[in-house]
């Protein structure tokens, strides 16, 4: 039975990997993660087993780069454009705002559903949803089960708005409010989503899956980091109690993970899938929904222009990809991945048009040089800041102040230790080891020399730990030491006062400003900033709408703008009509009166001059013919009194 069972899946492999088949692709977004909250960029501290072993049996994209904040990463990842092509370049969508990714902007799974693809959303969206328009299952996505707005608490699923009083519930399945979730802890609930999706999935269509993660992103201010206490407990070790909390939300995720991972195993879906995880910027160690993320060694933070709030873990797995196990150094940005997911599967990008990602799946896969040289930060003109990243150089201006230094723990503590038995024998390196085997049986029973094959005869190898800390080494960013740094007042950037300049291959952490030293440098850069912007689109954002306000709608965010034009149907506005329009309705009601009018009068003659004419003429005829008697009945067929006719026939 094992034997037959073995074969079908080889034939489920060779079938999926080598006929041309589009894969399945599977998103895996964690919110405000930092760099060094993932074991394999050398952390000890929190253990990461899933996703480690994911990025170790795939690869680790050592210098991935997204945008600063939330609604602008996932713009940019859905589009394939540079926020400031789209105008989500500043700030985030704030809860009462009535905006969001313009409609005229095709996304990924709105493209994935022409070749085929079931497509589903899980999680977070925050990408608008004034109307309904702009949200998940309007948007490309078959299903949606999540939240619209950026972040909600982990239980009872309500988001306080960050600056205005506003509160109300949000917890969706596709467009209709889930009040079961009320009390479920919500990794747990998007897990299971996950899950039941895989499970119920039909396999004659290709799938996407967009997982948005809640975590490790903070909840409402009053209670922002949450877990299991069961989970909590787990992490004694670590001595900052909001620490702590954090590893556990991190743990939550990451058994997420391998859950999702074993079920497409069981659906015997790996075969054909590509798995990416990243986050979608850096940590928010300190200020406003602040997590206590680590974006160690990195200078910044969340919000920034500094590399901590930009340069994020991220790790690719696939069997379709030829050269697995390895770092990859090269440039890569969140754009990136439309076109490449696109080549991935084989698809048009003839279609994609004018995109600012580049297709980087020849590099991820057979270790080719990277094509990307350049990327934007950003050009914020509202806030006045944004960088510019050319090679090894990066210019940056403008600042966010208390975000601008290097924060979070290097998680090296002797109290900690990295367990590489943990990763090999989590759920992700169990089934990623299945998919490994299945495809050294398609190379042994394609070996034409017909000779035993040596392990280093195989294309891919089972995980070892070996690799472990071969890779793990590999991926871990060392900085100088910042303390033995004597730098002089021209070295110390300070972006609120005058641009900086950083040389990222010597000093990636950002230490030493070479400005001052590269005056010609720092002139192309002007330039080019100033030819990016006349290509930006101005920001889409719109202040805060009253009207939001959950309290107007069952204490829930809702798509108020659609419910407000519902209302108003039901009446006609005073400002539908033109005044053009005005006036000639209003002229064809005068001149409707003036016929009715007329008519009236005409009517009233008539009727007047019958009664003073033709009645009594009538009567005049009946008694001047020598044969009519005037009788009683005649009189009152006339309406006549008989008393009062007799007298006046007498006269």
């Amino acid at each position: 039975m094992w034997l037959l069972k073995l074969l079908c899946l080889c034939f489920l492999f060779r079938d999926g990997l080598f006929r041309g088949s589009k894969p399945n692709i599977i998103v895996i977004i964690a919110d405000d993660m930092g760099w060094n909250d993932v074991g394999f960029h050398g952390t000890n501290e929190i253990p990461t087993p899933n996703i480690d072993a994911l990025a170790y049996n795939g690869v680790i994209l050592n210098t991935h780069y997204t945008q600063a904040m939330c609604t602008p990463s996932r713009s940019a990842f859905l589009t394939g454009k540079y926020p400031i092509h789209t105008g989500m370049q500043h700030m985030v969508i704030l809860e009462p705002e009535p905006w969001g990714l313009p409609l005229n902007e095709t996304l990924l799974p709105q493209r994935l559903k022409d070749y085929g693809y079931k497509t589903y959303a899980i999680g977070k969206w925050h990408l608008g949803f004034h109307k309904k328009e702009y949200t998940p299952t309007y948007r490309g996505f078959d299903s949606h089960y999540g939240y619209w707005q950026g972040f909600h608490d982990y239980y009872d699923h309500t988001i306080h708005a960050t600056y205005t009083n506003e509160h109300g519930y949000d917890m969706r399945r596709d467009m209709k409010v889930d009040w079961d979730a009320q009390g479920k802890y919500s990794t747990t609930l998007f897990t299971d989503e996950a899950v039941k999706i895989i499970k119920e999935h039909d396999t004659n269509h290709p799938m996407f899956m967009y997982f948005a993660h809640l975590a490790p992103h903070a909840g409402n201010d009053q209670d922002p980091l949450q877990a299991p206490d069961e989970e909590i407990a787990k992490f004694s070790h670590i001595v900052d109690p909001e620490r702590r909390i954090y590893a556990a939300m991190m743990s939550m995720m990451d058994r997420s993970i391998g859950e999702v991972i074993n079920a497409l195993r069981e659906k015997r879906m790996l075969h054909n899938s590509i798995i990416l995880f990243m986050s979608d910027n850096g940590g928010a160690t300190v200020g406003i929904h602040a997590n206590t993320g680590s974006n160690y060694p990195f200078r910044g933070m969340k919000n920034s222009a500094f590399e901590g709030a930009t340069r994020c873990a991220a790790a690719v797995w696939s069997p379709l990809i030829k050269k697995p196990q390895r770092v990859f150094n090269d440039m890569m940005h969140i754009s990136d991945w439309l076109p490449t997911l696109y080549s991935a599967a084989g698809l048009d990008k003839s279609e994609l048009g004018t995109i600012d990602g580049i297709d980087m799946w020849k590099s991820i896969s057979e270790d080719a040089r990277g094509s990307r040289t350049e990327l934007v930060y950003n050009i914020d003109d509202v806030w006045e800041m944004g960088g510019i990243r050319r090679n090894k150089w990066k210019y940056l201006y403008g600042s966010v102040s208390k975000k601008d230094h290097w924060y979070g723990t290097p998680g090296t503590d002797s109290h900690y230790q990295y367990d590489i038995d943990a990763i090999l024998e989590s759920k992700t390196a169990t089934a990623l080891a299945g998919v490994t085997t299945y495809q050294q049986i398609h190379e042994k029973h394609n070996n034409f020399k017909h000779k035993p094959l040596n392990k280093t005869d195989y294309s891919v190898q089972i995980l070892d730990s070996a690799a472990v800390e071969r890779l793990r080494e590999e991926a871990t960013v060392r900085c100088k030491d910042r303390e033995s740094i004597n730098l002089s007042p021209e070295h110390v950037c300070n972006p609120s006062i005058a641009p900086c300049l950083f040389n990222l291959k010597d000093d990636p952490c950002e230490i030493k400003n070479l400005a001052n030293e590269n005056p010609l440098t720092m002139n192309i850069f002007k330039d080019a900033i100033e030819q990016l912007r006349k290509t930006a689109v101005p920001p889409k954002n719109i202040p805060r709408d009253p009207k939001a306000d959950p309290a107007l709608y069952n204490g829930t965010w809702t798509n108020w703008n659609d419910i407000i034009e519902d209302i108003q149907k039901e009446k006609i506005p005073e400002n539908v009509l033109s005044p053009l329009a005005i006036g000639i309705i209003t002229t064809a009601c005068l001149v409707f009166l003036v016929v009715i009018a007329a008519v009236l009068a005409l009517s009233l003659r008539r009727s007047s001059k019958f009664k003073d004419s033709d009645i009594f003429s009538s009567l005049e005829d009946a008694r001047d013919k020598p044969t009519t008697e005037l009788t009683l009945k005649t009189c009152e067929l006339s309406h006549i009194p008989y008393r009062e006719t007799t007298i006046r026939s007498r006269d």
